[in-house]
């Protein structure tokens, strides 16, 4: 029985396998036919997968060729040189006198960034613009800005009471008789005022203005009753009258104009002076020798009193002596050269003023084009200190002096040859030197101090 039901299962299968359709066997067929297809296509698609990673891997090399990871390279590299200090403050304690020099550094960015602009320099005195100085509007200061200043002030030992100056817009002339004009300026002008206070800042120097061709008396009197309105509407800002070179119809190139609007200013604690070296020296106030400069000295305090000095801006001067014109040269470079800088660093009085480069700073670089080289100031900074205590007659100096007189001597003659044929041509033409064209020029800005912001 056991053998007969194996024999009929063994029947039955075979039976069943036989029993296959045609249909049956097509779709077998398929099925591998399929799997063969599928097969190929596993094996196409492995070899196109293939050609892709190989073309990937060449465009990674290719990537990688390119220089963009060496532009950031180069320009980290160029971050990291930026941020570092060109020259250390010098400690003032160091000094057998305490003269606090630095130079008018870039605000732009936020007014927190002069401060770094200063130390990267070397500087123990600052000014900057707390604006643009060449838009009447400008956004209010941010706070985040604000906040930063001050952080930055007690981080780097800055006395914002005494040792930083802000300079005023070029746009600004307090002594304008349009009423419209006259209240733009004033606008401006106070609004730098509150942007003081604000920041903790005690000095803010400003160019006077120009008469418009009205009297230089009614000039003097507009200015110190728009500096009597803006006292009034701050509580501690000292106002420093910038003297100037005496082109034109512009106030401030005598000490007796300076003193003209200090007589009319209510508040005296309010009003001060910050004395230009180049704008002196092209107004015909000598400062070159030492009986020169003491006699300029005596004159400044005779006529307006050295109490209101407040501030010095130190510039050589690339235009000779009277010649009314405001051109900056770099220190010793010019037509005052070393040893009048040497007189001011001697001078006992000056102690404790801020002394405020406004020095050239641009020359070529590789490419022909100009770029800011603030090593010059940092250089400036460090020359104007060696200077306090040394011997004018010692070999030190005199090689210094002559080094930079060479240095300068090609400008000097450039402006030199200027200052005589416009001499030439006013004799010629009978006219009075300073007067013509020179008029449209009036409110001529410094030629080297600041930034564009």
């Amino acid at each position: 029985m056991v053998r007969q039901s194996a024999r009929k299962a063994a029947q039955a299968t075979t039976a069943k396998a036989a029993s296959l359709t045609l249909v049956d066997q097509e779709v077998v067929s398929a099925e591998v036919v399929g799997s063969k297809v599928e097969g190929t296509r596993r094996n196409t698609s492995k070899r196109k997968s293939q050609l892709e990673d190989a073309e990937n891997i060449n465009l990674v090399e290719e990537e990688t060729k390119k220089p963009a990871t060496k532009k950031r390279k180069t320009a980290s590299k160029q971050d990291a040189k930026d941020s570092m200090p060109l020259a250390a403050r010098t400690a003032i304690s160091s000094l057998k006198r305490a003269m606090y020099i630095g130079a008018h550094v870039s605000g732009a960015g936020g007014v927190q960034n002069s401060i770094q602009n200063a130390t990267h320099i070397g500087a123990n005195a600052f000014a900057l613009f707390l604006k643009s100085q060449r838009k009447w509007a400008s956004p209010p200061l941010a706070d985040e800005a604000k906040t930063q200043f001050h952080a930055m002030l007690k981080q780097h030992s800055y006395d914002s009471h005494k040792h930083i100056v802000p300079h005023g817009s070029y746009l600004v002339n307090l002594a304008q008789a349009d009423a419209a004009k006259a209240t733009q300026a004033y606008d401006n002008f106070v609004d730098d005022l509150q942007r003081c206070e604000a920041l903790g800042i005690r000095l803010y120097n400003f160019h006077p203005g120009s008469t418009g061709g009205a009297t230089m008396e009614s000039a003097c009197a507009r200015i110190a009753a728009q500096l009597n309105r803006a006292h009034a509407a701050t509580a501690s800002v000292v106002t420093l009258l910038e003297n100037m070179c005496g082109s034109g119809n512009v106030v401030g190139s005598r000490f007796e104009e300076l003193r003209d609007v200090i007589a009319l200013v209510d508040d005296k604690s309010r009003v001060g002076v910050c004395l230009d070296t180049c704008h002196a020296f092209a107004a015909g106030y000598d400062l070159r020798t030492p009986e020169a400069f003491a006699r300029t000295m005596a004159e400044f305090d005779r006529v307006v009193g050295l109490g209101y000095l407040r501030a010095l801006h130190l510039n050589d001067s690339k235009a000779p002596f009277g010649s009314h014109r405001d051109l900056h040269a770099n220190i010793g470079t010019g037509c005052l050269g070393l040893a009048a800088f040497h007189n001011i660093m001697d001078h006992e009085p000056l102690q404790g003023l801020p002394m405020v480069l406004e020095t050239p700073i641009e020359e070529k670089g590789p490419d022909g084009k100009m770029v800011e080289n603030k090593q010059i100031w940092a250089d400036e900074i460090k020359l104007l200190e060696s200077l306090i205590g040394m011997d004018v007659e010692s070999a030190e100096f005199k090689e210094k002096a002559e080094a930079l007189q060479a240095k300068g001597a090609s400008e000097r003659q450039k402006i030199q040859d200027q200052v005589d044929k416009k001499a030439e041509k006013d004799a010629r033409k009978g006219t009075k030197e300073g007067k013509g064209k020179r008029k449209k020029k009036d409110e001529d800005s410094c030629d080297s101090c600041g930034d564009s912001d």
